[in-house]
C-alpha cells in the first residue's frame, strides 16, 4: 500500500431562483450574489474539497454519504459535513496533507474572499487549502453567470 494517495473533487451547483438564497463559498458568506441551488448550503468549494478527500481514501462519494433523499441533510452546513468526511479519512488512518481548489465563477468576484475561504477551510481539513478563484472567460454555462464550480486535489499520507 503506498504511503500517498492523491484525490480529485468536483462540484457544480446552479444559482437558485430563491430570493433568501445565501451564497455561501468555503463557508463564507458571499453578499450581493444569488445562492446557489441545492439540496443542503450549496457550497460548491466545501463539497468539491469532501469528494477529493474521499476519493482519495477509498470512501466514495459525498452523495452516496449524505445522499439529497435524506432529508437530515436539507440546508446542512458544508463545512460540518466536511468535518464528517475528515473524521472519516482519519478513521482509516489517513492524515490530509494539502488540499488545492479553483473555484471557477464569472460572478461574483471571489478574490477578495479567498483567503477566508482558505482559512475556514484549513481549520476543518487540519492542513493547507488553497483556494484559487478563475473564470470561464465567457465559455459555456459557467461563462454565461449560471452557476459557480470547483475543482479540488488532495494528498493524503498514511498516518
Amino acid at each position: 500500500m503506498s504511503k500517498f494517495r492523491v484525490g480529485q473533487g468536483f462540484d457544480i451547483h446552479p444559482f437558485s431562483d430563491e430570493p433568501d438564497r445565501v451564497l455561501v463559498l468555503g463557508g463564507v458568506a458571499v453578499e450581493g450574489s444569488p445562492g446557489l441551488a441545492g439540496h443542503s448550503d450549496a457550497d460548491v468549494i466545501a463539497h468539491a474539497v469532501a469528494d477529493a478527500l474521499l476519493g482519495a481514501a477509498g470512501l466514495g462519494d459525498l452523495g452516496s454519504l449524505f445522499p439529497a433523499s435524506d432529508p437530515t441533510w436539507l440546508s446542512a452546513d458544508s463545512l460540518h459535513l466536511l468535518a464528517i468526511v475528515v473524521e472519516r479519512v482519519r478513521g482509516e488512518g489517513w492524515s490530509v496533507a494539502n488540499v488545492d481548489c479553483s473555484v471557477v465563477a464569472e460572478t461574483p468576484r471571489l478574490a477578495p474572499h479567498c483567503e477566508a475561504m482558505a482559512a475556514n477551510l484549513t481549520g476543518v481539513v487540519g492542513a493547507p487549502v488553497t483556494v484559487k478563484p478563475k473564470r470561464a472567460e465567457g465559455l459555456g454555462a459557467l461563462g454565461r453567470c449560471e452557476g459557480i464550480a470547483c475543482l479540488a486535489v488532495a494528498l493524503i499520507e498514511k498516518s
